[in-house]
């Protein structure tokens, strides 16, 4: 059963573009909702390669950045939760435009989560990739520390 989310989409991407000192990504969470998550990473020229296409290195940057995305959504605002594995099928030639990232919870644990995270391109909603994503969450305090 999903969880329903602890942090909102407004509140996902503040915390996104604020995590990596020197760069801001350029995602937005756009949807969340239990279990589920829909992230936007706005098109620029940067994102193609030579023949007009999506670069794959985008695509894994979306599908890591989706399913970050849908971990915190469940757990809050925990930035030391990493990647551990990450699987990407790459479908069809992505055309230029907004890339868009749906996840799906499919499993978290108290160390672990599994989403599946499928990616489209262009406005086309035929997904032109899909990752399964595996992230570590760190262990949470039971209680907080004592004072020193």
């Amino acid at each position: 059963m999903a969880e329903d989310p602890v942090m909102t989409a407004a509140e996902l991407t503040t915390f996104i573009r604020g995590s990596f000192p020197g760069w801001e990504p350029p995602h937005v969470v756009e949807a969340i909702g239990p279990g589920r998550t829909v992230v936007r990473l706005p098109a620029t020229h940067a994102m193609l390669r030579p023949g007009g296409t999506v670069s794959g290195p985008t695509l894994m940057t979306m599908a890591d950045t989706a399913a970050w995305a849908a971990v915190l959504a469940e757990i809050g605002p925990v930035a030391l939760s990493v990647t551990s594995h990450l699987s990407i099928h790459f479908l069809r030639k992505p055309q230029p435009g907004d890339v868009v990232a749906t996840t799906e919870v499919l499993r978290r644990g108290r160390r672990q989560a599994v989403i599946d995270v499928r990616i489209t391109s262009g406005g086309d909603p035929a997904p032109v990739a899909q990752a399964t994503v595996t992230y570590a969450i760190p262990s949470m305090p039971s209680s907080p520390p004592p004072p020193a």
